[in-house]
């Protein structure tokens, strides 16, 4: 498919007039733009092409596909190219009321459905023979409302990862129109259930080849968690032994706890063996029966950590699991998609951060890990958005300096320098006027170091913009901070310190 229907309507005026309207493609609306400034989560680049009566938009991603956002904030892929999507809407002038139909739900019912929106718009205006004068100038076949369903929702299901849709200024994901897909678990695991097959099959290379992949391994231990056989004792062994390499894995504590659940007595001293690898280890797989330990007792303690860290349900992993074997993979995008709808529903919702156990108390850690969680994806729009909501919400004088200083960083690196002081000055307001004791002994540990460092590197940043005025205040801040400092805190500085004062001299 091609955009050859665009140029069309581009060129004849007519043409562009009856797609407008009955069939509300309106290129004149691109012109406008969106209700919103927008952008891909992937960051590739969007052309406006239409619009339509209700506050929606056609765009055109980098490889022709038409992504439509409507104003209510939802989105999703509508055709591979201009010219797919036009035949859609030409032919489906209701379609934005099909996106959960499907296929399966059998022709009577799609028919019907069609049919009831479009005598609803033939009550108000004519679409017949504009639609067979359209796609006859445009050269479009005539298709059935059944097979159009099916086009429009195999393209709704290539909306993710790849063409997630973001509010610009506030980062949120728009939400997806039409299906959901498959959870995040399925494309994740499939290699993983695959060299598990293969396992399975007595292939000597891949038990050679996925043993020493550790991320092949991972996977095949997590699809052996969810599809779990008894003949699969003797594979589970060896991928035991060769994940004590990764030391204290959750992968290594599952593969403990699978081959423990066959109570085989005989693996008593290969798991502890496992368990001294190193101190991690010993920690990680503490409780672990000794030899000489009954049947029932191996598997009791597997039984126990079983149920309490693994199951059987890959929807009741937590989602972090999946995200990073999705990075691990290389699925890059994938995995940054999950992280944002996760960020996304946190922001809507801050009671999630909420434990049962202390229900007036936010466990704001989740809130740290996206933030580092996008920092390592490179995405640090998204990171900064996690980090300033997770500085928010501390509550003691450490926590606030602390998230503050790692926000400073962020925005720093970002770029957003004016942002960078900002943070920095909450800093230095948290060490002045604390309210609590948590920050009693700042000068004497590494928080101190690092804010002195933050406070320097901030100043070379401003120094290198030629923001000679705020470079020179921030020194001055920074070395009143540096002043505070014991003496052993202050030494890794003091290099760093002499470089940034050189360099704002050398602006001024």
């Amino acid at each position: 498919m091609t955009d050859h229907a665009l140029r069309l309507l581009r060129q004849d005026r007519r043409l562009a007039e009856l797609a407008a309207f009955p069939f509300d493609f309106d290129l004149d609306r691109a012109a406008h733009g969106h209700v919103e400034e927008v952008r891909l989560a992937s960051g590739g680049p969007l052309e406006t092409v239409a619009g339509d009566d209700t506050g929606g938009t056609y765009f055109v991603c980098a490889d022709g596909s038409v992504l439509y956002a409507d104003s209510e904030g939802a989105a999703g892929i509508v055709g591979s190219s201009v010219d797919e999507a036009l035949e859609l809407v030409i032919g489906l002038p209701g379609w934005r009321g099909y996106t959960r139909l499907s296929p399966d739900d059998g022709e009577e019912k799609i028919l019907a459905c069609v049919a009831e929106t479009e005598d609803e718009i033939r009550e108000c205006y004519g679409i017949d023979e504009e639609r067979a004068e359209l796609r006859t100038a445009l050269g479009f076949p005539e298709r059935s409302p059944v097979e159009l369903v099916g086009r429009l929702r195999a393209a709704l299901l290539r909306t993710e990862p790849d063409f997630v849709l973001l509010n610009a200024d506030e980062g949120c994901a728009y939400d997806r129109l039409g299906p959901a897909g498959p959870p995040l678990w399925e494309p994740v695991l499939a290699a993983g259930r695959a060299d598990l097959a293969r396992l399975r099959e007595g292939d000597h290379t891949a038990w050679r080849e996925v043993a020493e992949d550790p991320v092949r391994r991972r996977l095949t231990l997590r699809a052996a968690q969810f599809d779990r056989a008894e003949g699969d004792l003797e594979l589970l062994r060896h991928l035991l032994r060769r994940e004590t390499r990764s030391s204290m894995t959750d992968e290594l504590r599952l593969a403990a706890v699978l081959v423990g659940l066959h109570g085989d007595t005989g693996d008593l001293p290969l798991l502890l063996e496992v368990r001294e690898t190193d101190f991690d280890t010993a920690c990680g797989l503490g409780g672990m029966p000794e030899p000489g330990a009954s049947a029932d007792e191996l598997r009791q303690w597997a039984r126990e950590l079983d149920e309490s860290m693994f199951g059987t349900d890959p929807a009741d992993e937590p989602v972090s699991t999946w995200t990073d074997l999705a990075r691990d993979q290389g699925m890059t995008d994938l995995a940054r998609v999950t992280l944002i709808r996760e960020l996304d529903s946190i922001v809507m919702d801050q009671s999630r951060l909420r434990s049962p156990g202390a229900p007036r108390t936010l466990a704001t850690a989740p809130l740290s890990g996206l933030a580092q969680d996008f920092e390592e994806l490179g995405d640090l729009p998204q990171a900064l958005r996690a980090q300033r909501l997770y500085a928010a919400l501390q509550e003691t004088a450490w926590d606030r300096a602390s998230a503050r200083h790692t926000l400073a960083r962020l925005e720093r690196e970002a770029g957003r320098l004016p942002q960078a002081l900002d943070s920095l000055a909450a800093v230095r307001d948290a060490l002045a006027t604390p309210g609590d004791d948590s920050l009693r002994h700042w000068q004497r540990v590494n928080l101190g170091r690092f804010i002195a460092e933050e406070h320097y590197r901030l100043t070379l940043a401003l120094a290198d913009a030629s923001r000679s005025e705020e470079a020179r205040a921030l020194l001055t801040a920074a070395d009143a901070v540096l002043g505070e400092l014991s003496e052993n805190a202050a030494k890794g500085v003091r290099e760093l310190a002499e470089r940034t004062a050189a360099r704002v001299r050398e602006v001024d």
